[in-house]
């Protein structure tokens, strides 16, 4: 039977999508497979589990947040089943570090069934900031991923029998990373929520993009559920009109744009 190629994502502003999709395209133009992709950054997607069989390979990637897999994704991940399909794992990162992310995903596609071969780190424009890795993934990251692509193929198509790829990574894995106050405690930022100016259009775009699905679709300015801060409601508002005003978020976004602004590059496992 032929091996299809499956693009699987979680991707609010589109940046994973660009670097899980531009792997699956790059392999199938080596091995002349077909492809299949599927978003399920929409909560309407994760109720519906997945099945795969020894004949697919699977490039399943998602962001890091605070150094892990989005807690809010692991139970559809493990709704995923592998049946013996081979695996690329793909995180993908502000600029900061991606800490013990890549081999949690791992590990998670492992224990559901799946042969990870593969396994890469690559980085997006930072989901709190348009200047932190602004316009990541570039071409430069571009090209990485066919270099990524090619070691893939190669490794598919060789004779010698596939084994679970070493990564970088704690196990136990480490806490979830969290930002500090001027007075150096931690803080929790996880209820902090968007608010929504006088420019707002109410054209409700902030609504169909918000992977929770917890903007009101009757007044955008409330949420109706939790936010994950992914950005996609202030990146994709098309009037700028929202944004956060939390002392403890902004005093979080603007030392990351200070403390990690040089480039860094993706790392790639076999």
């Amino acid at each position: 039977m032929s091996q299809v190629i499956n693009a699987i994502y979680f991707s609010p502003t589109g940046t994973t999508e660009k670097i899980v999709t531009g792997i699956a395209g790059s392999i199938s133009k080596k091995i002349d497979r077909q492809t299949h992709s599927i978003d399920f950054t929409l909560p309407e997607v994760r109720f519906k589990p997945i099945a795969f069989t020894a004949d697919d390979i699977v490039i399943l990637g998602v962001p890091v947040y605070a150094g892990r897999v989005p807690n809010v994704l692991l139970n559809y991940l493990n709704t995923i089943i592998g049946n013996g399909a081979i695996a690329i794992a793909v995180v993908l990162y502000g600029n900061r570090n991606y800490d013990d992310s890549l081999i949690e995903l791992r590990d998670i596609l492992t224990n559901n069934g799946f042969k990870v071969i593969a396994g890469g780190a690559f980085i997006g424009e930072h989901s709190f900031s348009k200047i932190l890795a602004q316009n990541r993934p570039d071409e430069q990251d571009m090209k990485i991923v066919d270099e990524f692509a090619n070691e893939i193929a190669k490794k598919i198509t060789s004779p010698e029998e596939l084994t679970i790829v070493n990564v970088k990574g704690n196990q136990p894995y480490r806490k979830y990373y969290m930002p500090k106050n001027k007075e150096g405690n931690p803080v929790d930022i996880r209820k902090v929520t968007p608010k929504t100016n006088e420019d707002c259009s109410k054209c409700k775009l902030c609504v169909s993009v918000c992977p929770m699905g917890s903007i009101d679709p009757e007044d955008v300015a409330k949420l109706i559920g939790i936010c994950i801060k992914c950005g996609a409601c202030i990146k994709k508002c098309p009037s700028n009109a929202k944004y956060y005003d939390d002392e403890n978020y902004l005093r979080h976004k603007e030392e990351l744009e200070i403390e990690f602004s040089s480039r860094k590059e993706p790392e790639i496992f076999f």
